[in-house]
């Protein structure tokens, strides 16, 4: 007999084939519906959606350094250095501009939501490692939060964090703007629809690599991003996030758990906020809403690779979203 988790992501894999809602056969559990994108859909029944505001293709230069990001070419194919992964083609991993849009069957349109942003980590494909294997859509829809999940493909199955176009002030909100098109054209609804996704408050998640882009756009989002979740998901960059908490810490949250992997980069931001006299907590807090700013030791022997199914709690994800206090009908803290 399959176990819950096994069943679970089967489920889920079946959703993302067809774009149905998927009725669990034990536990009276329903699984989420992974709606259909839109007509550019790469195929039939796909839910990884073509964008035209996507971190890749990119053809600009690295703003840490000033050199081209693209920076050989092989009888005109043109590729990048990773520092870790050497060299990777445009082609093959700078390419793909499909989001992971997903829905779920409970969301309503007319009360209080959210937009959760997912930005996955290093070796990464959406299908395979946020829908299946991370079971991101499935942690959102039950997590008690009237939300909906876009996540954008960065480099594909690559040792490497680059941003591509997220390295350019502005180009995140205009991800968020296109969102909300594309998630209103998918819904229904027209304009109105649109104008709701436009105004729902934006909660930024990042694993492991996805730091980096994140950092860059935090860095020019505006006032629409309401709150942070790191999940294991800082290794540089540690003064655009103290930034930004010091300057949206009074109508936003920053929440940040991490094993030993992310450590030295989660003492770094502390250091920083103690500097400025910003006040913290450790642990994990009883709600996230604005002046919130917490990190959370989830353990030192936890494994990285599966710090988004488990850590300091079985589908962390869902846990931390479940104390968001604000994109609810009724606010409520809902217990794991």
């Amino acid at each position: 007999m399959l176990n819950m988790r096994t069943w679970r992501g089967a489920m889920v894999r079946v959703a993302f084939a067809f774009g149905a809602a998927i009725l669990a056969g034990c536990a009276g559990t329903t699984q989420p519906q992974i709606v259909i994108g839109s007509p550019e859909a790469t195929k039939a029944g796909d839910s990884l959606v073509a964008f035209a505001h996507t971190p890749f293709p990119y053809d600009g230069a690295i703003p840490d350094t000033g050199k081209p990001f693209l920076d050989v070419n092989q009888d005109g194919r043109r590729g990048h250095t990773s520092p870790r992964g050497g060299v990777y083609w445009e082609d093959e991993t700078y390419s793909d501009r499909r989001v992971l849009t997903a829905i779920p069957e409970t969301f309503d349109i007319r009360a209080p939501g959210a937009l959760v942003v997912f930005f996955h980590g290093n070796q990464a494909t959406l299908e395979r490692d946020v829908l299946n294997r991370q079971q991101v859509p499935w942690q959102v829809a039950h997590s008690g939060l009237n939300a909906v999940l876009v996540a954008p493909q960065f480099a594909v199955d690559a040792l490497d964090s680059s941003a591509g176009n997220f390295w350019t002030p502005g180009y995140f909100r205009a991800f968020l703007d296109e969102t909300s098109r594309r998630l209103a054209k998918t819904y229904g609804g027209g304009a109105a629809a649109e104008r709701a996704f436009a105004r729902m408050p934006v909660i930024l998640v990042v694993y492991s690599g996805g730091y980096y882009p994140a950092a860059y756009s935090l860095a020019t989002a505006g006032s629409r991003v309401r709150g942070v979740i790191l999940l294991d998901g800082v290794y540089g960059n540690e003064d655009k996030f103290a930034n930004w908490i010091e300057d949206n810490r009074d109508r936003a949250f920053f929440f940040s758990a991490y094993s030993q992997s992310s450590k030295d980069s989660n003492d770094k931001i502390r250091a920083l906020l103690d500097a400025d006299h910003v006040p913290y907590a450790s642990g994990l807090p009883d709600s996230l809403g604005p002046g919130v700013v917490s990190f959370l030791d989830a353990g030192q022997n936890l494994n990285h690779l599966d710090f988004v199914t488990q850590a300091w709690t079985g589908d962390p994800l869902q846990a931390a979203l479940s104390r968001v206090i604000f994109g609810r009908a009724e606010p409520k803290i809902a217990s794991k």
